[in-house]
């Protein structure tokens, strides 16, 4: 079949069929019976001349040709549904749309609950849905409209994804209020003597503070690793170990927070979405509530 005859239904059906792994699940998210996929897949099987997906005590899993395809397809798909609603207007008061959104722990803690009241005022009928997608897969997720909005550090190069800066955030220790260290401020010598919590969602390696004190010929003492940033101030608040972190964070918890001894740059946040999604207004407004929502946080400092 030439490329200008192909039917361009049967790229839904083969996202669907991609995504759920099963013809009867894909059939049910596209409500059609599941003939109607399996007769779908044949003619895409036709067309490709190429299995696409093999049938598995997994599922269907796709070919190495298909998991090719999957990237381009959903980016494509979405590019259409983005082209339908350019010229729908949005009015948050009425919209009923789910915004997924990529951040990690510490940026859930700072955007969503100022997020939250915004939302019941002014938009009551969108909903967030908010969970942490890896570097590596975030451009592929924002290509094919699985994730909506992104918030991360300025680290994502990718040509096809537009991006604007939310926040500054400078490091800061917290010792507990009853710490044994009584100084109001922390040395050198001070800061590398203390018991440490580092926070990182790595298995191992340094962080961005032990970097800079590595570059200064200085090292300190790890004695907890933990993955998510919420949990560390209460523990710092229940031991002698020193927290490191953003100081928006740590304003929101009991303790002492003490200045360091060195220079550590700041964290920044961006926030990036696809370029197809540049002129949406719905992306839009939710990228406006992101940017004041983080500067009012870092005016509140």
């Amino acid at each position: 079949m030439p490329p200008a005859k192909i039917d361009l239904n049967l790229f839904v059906v083969f996202e669907a069929i991609y995504n759920k792994r099963n013809l009867t699940h894909a059939a049910d998210l596209l409500c059609v019976t599941q003939p109607a996929v399996s007769n779908a897949l044949a003619r895409m099987r036709g067309t490709f001349n190429d299995p696409l997906f093999v049938s598995s005590s997994r599922g269907m899993i796709p070919t190495p040709l298909a998991e090719r395809m999957y990237s381009q397809i959903g980016e494509a798909l979405h590019l259409l549904k983005t082209a339908a609603r350019q010229g729908d207007s949005f009015d948050p008061a009425t919209a009923q749309q789910v915004f997924r959104v990529s951040m990690a722990d510490l940026a859930e803690a700072l955007l969503l609950p100022v997020l939250g009241e915004t939302l019941e005022k002014e938009a009551p009928g969108l909903r967030i849905e908010s969970y942490y997608t890896s570097r590596s897969e975030i451009s592929q997720e924002l290509a094919t409209g699985a994730v909506h909005l992104a918030v991360d550090v300025p680290l994502i190069d990718d040509p096809m994804l537009f991006h604007a800066p939310l926040s500054v955030d400078r490091y800061a220790c917290l010792l507990r209020a009853d710490h044994p260290f009584r100084g109001d401020s922390l040395g050198l010598d001070d800061y590398l003597a203390l018991g440490h919590i580092h926070v990182s969602s790595r298995k191992q390696g340094a962080g961005h503070v032990d970097a800079t004190l590595a570059r200064i010929g200085r090292k300190r003492t790890i004695q907890m690793r933990v993955q998510h940033y919420l949990v560390a101030p209460l523990i710092a608040q229940r031991t002698d170990l020193a927290l490191t972190a953003p100081i928006s964070l740590l304003r929101r918890h009991e303790g002492r927070i003490l200045e360091l001894p060195f220079e550590v740059a700041p964290l920044e946040w961006h926030c990036y979405w696809h370029r197809s999604l540049d002129q949406d207004q719905a992306n839009q407004w939710l990228r406006d509530k992101f940017i004041a929502t983080m500067r009012s946080a870092q005016n509140g400092q």
